[in-house]
């Protein structure tokens, strides 16, 4: 198989390298790619330009040198990603949720790809799975059904109104625990400093949804029901903030990711005080919000925001 080095490559050609390789290669092949920092960037932009027609497995995670192992699908092929189960069948989120398995950020990975991840049997996930869907379905939201611009609304008066309503509080308590238990617990001292990555990636993140991309999503759904045409904007293609957007999601949740195992899954020690209690309680109910949060966003809002302005396009 052949390896890239893409570290060899001048920067300004590196991405059409790639994708020049990648369009080479007949169904079922594969090349590596080698580079001295996280190719994420490269992911999304494939998943925009190619579709669904890769693999795309890491072979080697930093910290000096990243290699990830590109296959081509055969004509057809096509993985459901988990992202995709939970876009179809919320109920779902509570299985991959229960085997730790990431359906939002990580939601682009298939079953098998994220169960060997977590070094979890397959068929074990499939089992919950089908017990799931063979239950009667709830009232919960069908949120794949929704119209674009009221999804938007939602998110913005449920989620973002979450995130702004707690992300100070919390920022407030983790602070004063690290103040009070760090020398005894010196892990929440990091947690502190993870949380405060949060609340400040996160609240630049949701001013620029909130007025610059999802204004366009509106205005995109209201094209097509007037049956205008549509209007340019300042950022090309609506791929370009979504890929943003989504790599932000990545950033913040692996800074959630870190705080979860930091915390021993949000469990408090035997001498944790009131506001320690407090503090893991409501970090908890925050990653939960924000797994939601996210599937919403890249599972459904954004590949079919995409989908409406290539048909407005076309």
């Amino acid at each position: 198989m052949e390896t890239l080095d893409v570290t060899q490559i001048e920067p300004r050609f590196k991405h059409s390298t790639i994708f020049q390789c990648f369009d080479e290669l007949d169904g079922g092949e594969s090349f590596i790619i080698h580079n001295d920092h996280d190719p994420k960037p490269l992911y999304y932009q494939m998943v925009a330009e190619r579709g669904q027609t890769f693999d795309w497995e890491y072979v080697l995670e930093g910290p000096q040198f990243w290699e990830v192992k590109i296959s081509k699908l055969n004509m057809g092929e096509k993985p459901t990603t988990i992202g995709e189960l939970v876009a179809a069948d919320y109920r779902k989120a509570a299985v991959f949720s229960k085997f730790g398995l990431d359906f939002c950020c990580g939601g682009k990975k298939s079953l098998k790809e994220a169960c060997d991840a977590k070094g979890i049997d397959e068929k074990v996930v499939v089992s919950a799975l089908a017990e799931v869907e063979n239950q009667v379905t709830n009232t919960q939201h069908d949120f794949n059904s929704w119209e674009l611009d009221f999804l938007v609304d939602y998110i913005i008066n449920v989620h973002h109104k979450y995130v702004k309503d707690n992300v100070t509080m919390l920022y407030e308590y983790s602070d004063k625990v690290a103040n009070r238990h760090g020398s005894n617990h010196p892990e929440v001292i990091k947690i502190a400093q993870l949380y405060e990555r949060v609340a400040a990636d996160f609240k630049a993140h949701m001013e620029k949804e909130e007025m610059v991309l999802f204004p366009y999503i509106k205005e995109l759904v209201s094209t097509k029901k007037e049956n205008s045409k549509i209007a340019s904007s300042a950022f090309g293609n609506i791929e370009n903030p979504i890929n943003m957007m989504m790599t932000e999601h990545e950033t913040v949740g692996e800074y959630m990711d870190e705080i979860h195992l930091l915390s021993n899954n949000f469990t408090p020690p035997a001498d944790a005080c009131t506001s320690y209690q407090v503090l893991y309680s409501k970090l908890d109910e925050f990653e939960k919000d924000l797994h939601q949060h996210v599937h919403l966003e890249n599972n459904i809002l954004f590949p079919k925001a995409i989908k409406l302005e290539k048909e407005l396009l076309s």
